[in-house]
């Protein structure tokens, strides 16, 4: 019985002293090594190896590195493969700062600070409380229900959306499309943390930002694929928002002439918001491969029929 890793050197470094230590009868190898195909049971990896019932006919568990699996091509992998999501502190935590960060640089003006320091513009404005600022997550999972606990502790309304009610003190609880319109009525500040799947992909559209207060901001932690591009430009542009910022795009990196990289209402980062630490992920792989063993349940375990 063997356990794959096709990922960083780090996670490799890491990784297979802890996997000798817990479980030494599990055999650890390194992609593209992989010992005896017919020995795989495990699979560990951002985006796996093609043809995995042919390359790996035993395989019982594919893992994912990070919390998202739509790069994974569902479709593909075996039915009998259980695919579980990366679930560990340091996703969430990472989440947290970055969303925090972006909520409070806006409520604070501190991208329109930017934008006068560039312009040698020296303007101030008055300080608006937090309890005067609405904001809204989209997605009350793994990602969506600590970033709602930390917003609500900084004073701000919170109101979260999704497909099933969820119970998050300090937050109002959204559910389902007949109650979209409202949770965004509601919304000043828009954070989307939802799974990209086929019934999300190109949610954040023109129709969507037009439902917001006018001048809402837009926090695009998700997918690149959630946002329609041109829409945002005319809804910037057209002052229905006045501020968006994007740690993710379609594709990555942007081409170099995309107008997202100088447009003035816009802020960039590389898609660093969130990221599973080596060690921690590596922990909570093992954990899991011990509940399988067990027969128990794996934390992170999608729903194969929604992505969820």
């Amino acid at each position: 019985m063997s356990f794959v890793l096709k990922s960083t050197e780090e996670r490799a470094r890491l990784w297979k002293p802890m996997f000798a230590s817990e479980l030494p009868e599990l055999e650890f190898h390194v992609w593209p090594e992989t010992g005896d195909p017919q020995k795989v049971r495990y699979l560990a990896a951002w985006q796996p190896p093609e043809n995995l019932a042919e390359n790996f006919p035993n395989l019982e568990v594919l893992f994912s590195v990070g919390a998202g699996v739509d790069q994974l091509n569902l479709a593909s992998i075996p039915e009998n493969v259980r695919v579980v999501r990366m679930m560990e502190p340091g996703l969430g935590e990472g989440m947290i700062e970055y969303v925090l960060w972006a909520a409070l640089s806006y409520h604070r003006n501190m991208f329109q600070y930017a934008r006068q320091q560039a312009a040698h513009v020296w303007k101030g404005t008055p300080n608006v409380s937090s309890s005067l600022f609405r904001v809204g997550v989209m997605g009350m999972g793994a990602l969506g229900t600590p970033v709602l606990k930390k917003l609500s502790q900084f004073g701000y309304v919170c109101h979260g959306w999704s497909r099933s009610r969820h119970d998050i003190p300090g937050t109002k609880s959204y559910a389902g499309p007949e109650e979209l319109d409202a949770f965004l009525a509601a919304t000043d500040v828009l954070v989307c943390l939802m799974p990209l799947t086929e019934a999300t992909k190109g949610i954040l559209n023109k129709e969507l930002f037009a439902k917001l207060p006018k001048g809402a901001c837009l926090i695009n932690c998700g997918r690149g694929g959630h946002l329609a591009q041109d829409d945002l430009l005319l809804a910037l542009d057209e002052g229905l928002l006045s501020q968006a910022v994007l740690d993710v795009t379609d594709p990555e990196p942007l081409p170099e002439d995309h107008p997202f990289w100088k447009h003035p209402l816009i802020t960039l980062t590389p898609h660093i918001a969130s990221s599973s630490h080596a060690e921690t992920g590596g922990e909570m792989i093992l954990k899991n491969i011990l509940q399988f063993e067990k027969g128990a349940e794996m934390v992170g375990e999608i729903n194969r029929s929604s992505g969820y």
